[in-house]
């Protein structure tokens, strides 16, 4: 079998050993495969083959049972990021703005807004791993988004969840202050798994609870990329234009 096949989702796992295998998640089971390289995986060729089977403790965490441990689903040399690409995250930071108009002539644009969230995964985190809040700040936000895994043409791979942890404060100052806002340690969290969909053209629907320390839901959100401004290619092609990127680079496409 060639790649991934489309719906199925692969993870990274570390052993207690340290061996890292890629895992294809069936149902309520990690299928183990002869291979760490979750891009090749992605990319084609020759599938690798199953070496081993195991219940995961939490499937919908994808969550596997010791001596395994969840990874990040790969390691971007970079990771990018296209803001006020919903029309509801343009309402949200013309609010934080102090009344500023330019995040709305952003969204009007025919340019989106790009930049560079990280690169060589040192500010980035996996599932389970904590992420952080600048010492220097007094409002922060998650934005839970979809992420683009590109491969060495641009095309994109799959799809994993990204949260693209900003300062809002630090930004609604000024927004020219955004890459204080954005680029911190611990500020960008990629995983569990990444999703090769069946058909690009389907909408995802997006989800986001916050839970509090007891377990109990302190905030509940829904979109769906039905409501974004441009589409994936649209935002791929911008960022590909004159700028190389290498593969495996990961695309955050906004809130």
């Amino acid at each position: 079998m060639s790649g991934a096949p489309p719906g199925s989702r692969v993870v990274r796992v570390r052993h207690e050993s340290g061996q890292i295998s890629v895992g294809a998640i069936a149902g309520d089971e990690l299928r183990l495969l002869a291979t760490g390289d979750i891009l090749a995986t992605l990319e084609g060729g020759e599938r690798p083959d199953v070496v081993e089977s195991v219940q995961l403790h939490d499937p919908e965490a994808c969550e596997p049972p010791e001596p395994w441990a969840l990874l990040a689903p790969l390691e971007p040399p970079e990771t990018w990021a296209a803001g006020v690409t919903y029309e509801r995250s343009r309402a949200a930071r013309m609010h934080e703005s102090r009344g500023l108009d330019v995040y709305d002539l952003v969204y009007e644009a025919e340019r989106p807004e790009l930049f560079l969230k990280d690169s060589a995964g040192r500010r980035t985190v996996g599932p389970g791993e904590p992420i952080a809040t600048r010492g220097d700040s007094e409002w922060t936000v998650p934005e839970p988004e979809i992420a683009l895994v590109l491969g060495a043409d641009g095309k994109p791979l799959g799809v994993t969840i990204g949260n693209d942890v900003s300062s809002r404060d630090i930004e609604g100052a000024n927004p020219l202050y955004l890459p204080q806002a954005k680029v911190y340690a611990r500020s960008c969290a990629l995983g569990p798994a990444v999703l090769v969909p069946h058909d690009w053209s389907i909408p995802f629907e997006i989800k986001m609870r916050i839970l509090d320390s007891g377990d109990e839901p302190v905030f509940e959100g829904t979109t769906t990329t039905a409501n974004m401004r441009r589409s994936f290619d649209e935002l791929i092609d911008f960022l590909r234009c004159d700028n190389p990127i290498p593969r495996g680079t990961v695309l955050l496409t906004a809130p």
